[in-house]
């Protein structure tokens, strides 16, 4: 690996994929691999930069950022927040250039109390519908003591065959508006995009295709989301229709959002890899790392972005 990475375009040309992936979990949250070796597969892959944002935590970052100094990459400190809208949940991405610091501080432990009582709520549902106990069973997948979520819950279903996998887990009981789609703890969209802000981060809609959202509702999501100081939308998250990404594209370039790209990656052997998604077409809409809050990521150092803070 070089010791700078490769320079970033600063427009988006036609059908084309970029070494990098801003949307990717680890052990400190619901994904399987440790930040470390997170880090080591995206290397592999030939990534030059990526963004650590496991749901709710940035508990992952310092390993991560001494993992990409060796491997020779960029790493963006990041998180990716639960919300509420219209009372469907809304994931936003947050990416942190200087760390954790701000407003996200009191934001990220009242997430994790959040997520403790959403996890007590959905054990209880599943264990009416035949999961005995619950908790217990989630807690043994995930390992460790961290907020739960509804992978772990998923994982658990699977363990104890009452599905055969972790999709049909989420199908039949963890998807939207299943039981075990627990929202009602969650804070308001515009009230995370404002601590994102406030705390020099960067606000992103995580895969906006995947809501069940008509294109008229995901306007108005965006509209919400900028109202409130968001700037950013992932315009390709993972594998989804071109028709459906120059769409989005258009929508992003009618609000002036900058446009951002990520895997949503879990787990090997998943749908996702690292930087594995689908090509980004020829839009106006300028990259994620033109913001002026992320200049910094196309000439970057390896290493995280977040000098002078205490998470490196």
């Amino acid at each position: 690996m070089p010791l700078f990475p490769t320079l970033l375009p600063a427009v988006f040309d036609a059908d084309q994929r970029y070494p990098v992936d801003l949307h990717m979990h680890s052990t400190a949250s619901d994904g399987a691999m440790t930040p470390s070796d997170l880090v080591s597969l995206c290397a592999e892959r030939g990534l030059t930069h990526m963004a650590l944002t496991d749901h709710d935590t940035m508990d992952g970052i310092e390993e991560a950022g001494q993992a990409a100094r060796q491997a020779g990459l960029c790493l963006v400190p990041g998180s990716e927040l639960s919300t509420r809208w219209q009372g469907i949940n809304i994931h936003v991405v947050a990416l942190m250039p200087g760390g954790l610091q701000g407003p996200m501080v009191d934001g990220l432990e009242r997430q994790r109390h959040a997520r403790i009582q959403r996890a007590e709520v959905i054990a209880q549902r599943l264990e009416k519908l035949g999961l005995e106990d619950a908790l217990e069973k989630a807690r043994q997948q995930a390992g460790s003591d961290r907020p739960l979520g509804r992978p772990d819950f998923a994982r658990a279903l699977v363990a104890e065959g009452l599905v055969a996998d972790w999709a049909t887990a989420f199908k039949r009981y963890l998807g939207s508006g299943k039981k075990g789609d627990v929202k009602a703890h969650w804070p308001e969209i515009s009230e995370v995009v404002e601590w994102i802000v406030a705390s020099g981060g960067v606000a992103v809609i995580a895969h906006p295709l995947r809501y069940g959202l008509t294109r008229r509702k995901r306007g108005l999501l965006m509209d919400t989301f900028q109202a409130a100081g968001g700037e950013g939308v992932e315009l390709v998250s993972g594998q989804q229709n071109p028709d459906s990404t120059r769409d989005l594209a258009r929508q992003l370039v009618e609000r002036g959002l900058y446009a951002s790209l990520g895997s949503d990656f879990h787990f090997p052997g998943s749908h996702a890899a690292p930087g594995s998604m689908s090509m980004v077409p020829r839009t106006a809409a300028p990259p994620i790392w033109q913001h002026p809050r992320l200049l910094h990521l196309r000439d970057a150092p390896p290493g995280p972005l977040a000098a002078g803070s205490a998470m490196v």
